[in-house]
């Protein structure tokens, strides 16, 4: 949720899904255009795929934000939660 008073959102930010094994996905949001405040929405970071050759790769995963702009401060946004779950 972007909250009313969120600052420095005009930017894009970088969302990403760090793998186990060193891979990553990630891509550029603007969180300011078209988005409404105050109520929840879903932004999607990565999609990827299972396989058989997970178990080779079993660890932790990493999700992250972050400003792909400068140094630009951020304030006023809210993370509910992650959800993982299969595209169809």
């Amino acid at each position: 949720m972007i909250k009313d008073n969120a600052q420095g959102w005009e930017h894009l930010v970088k969302l990403g899904l760090l793998f186990p094994n060193v891979m990553h996905e990630e891509r550029e949001e603007d969180l300011a255009k078209n988005k409404p405040r105050n109520k929840w929405i879903e932004v999607p970071v990565a999609e990827f795929i299972t396989s058989s050759e997970i178990e080779k790769q079993a660890g932790e995963m990493e999700i992250y934000l972050r400003g792909s702009e400068g140094l630009y401060w951020k304030k006023g946004i809210v993370i509910k939660g992650v959800v993982i779950r299969a595209k169809n």
